[in-house]
């Protein structure tokens, strides 16, 4: 009987919370990245200090920096994230298009696209993020948007051999007027609590600007 009650108690008694599992090598460096990225989205732009990094995510700061040795590292991790991603899709648009002058046409699209999409990484390709941050870090996105500027510049270079330009056309400050329109809706992304998008139905007249930047 003793048996028998025991094992109805035991029975009516709630399972045992399961063990939480410790995440994989790696995971917990991305949802690191992930949830910064996320809170940069906040429209106020408030600057993210480690502690509100760690207590959104469940953690202690010092769980922090066993994977990254500095908040610094954080934002060097997101910009590392946009170079991959934008100059993988810059080499697929220059793979997959012949055409110059449709070439520049495509990535401006792609970079505003990618600010619609990532606004948290847009707040970081303008440098509003890194305000206050270590100086390297705006030197690091300084260096970033170069980067773009040379490849539009390399497809403009293109287009005048394509007979798109003529041959005497002023190709650098061509590529950065395009590249400092593109920084302009980033920022006009940014400043408006990301509700005046670059590339959706507030800015409709995008295709009408590209005429008038590659004309």
């Amino acid at each position: 009987m003793t048996q028998t009650i025991e094992a109805a108690a035991d029975a009516a008694s709630p399972p045992p919370p399961p063990a939480r599992k410790r995440p994989r090598p790696g995971e917990r460096r991305i949802e690191i990245l992930q949830t910064l990225a996320t809170m940069l989205e906040n429209p106020r732009g408030e600057r993210i200090t480690t502690a509100a990094l760690a207590a959104r995510i469940g953690v202690s700061e010092a769980a922090l920096y066993r994977h990254f040795a500095s908040k610094a590292q954080m934002f060097e991790g997101l910009i590392a994230f946009i170079e991959q991603s934008v100059f993988g899709l810059i080499n697929q648009i220059t793979t997959q298009e012949e055409h110059g002058l449709r070439q520049v046409q495509a990535i401006v699209r792609m970079l505003l696209t990618f600010a619609e999409k990532n606004p948290g990484m847009t707040r970081v390709l303008t440098g509003e993020a890194l305000v206050g941050e270590h100086e390297r870090l705006q030197e690091r996105i300084n260096q970033t948007v170069d980067r773009i500027e040379a490849s539009i510049r390399q497809c403009l270079k293109i287009a005048v051999t394509q007979a798109a330009f003529p041959p005497d056309a002023d190709i650098p400050a061509r590529a950065a007027l395009v590249m400092a329109a593109v920084q302009g809706h980033w920022l006009r992304f940014s400043k408006s609590g990301f509700r005046k998008l670059p590339h959706g139905p507030h800015n409709g007249q995008l295709e009408a600007q590209l005429r008038v930047l590659l004309a």
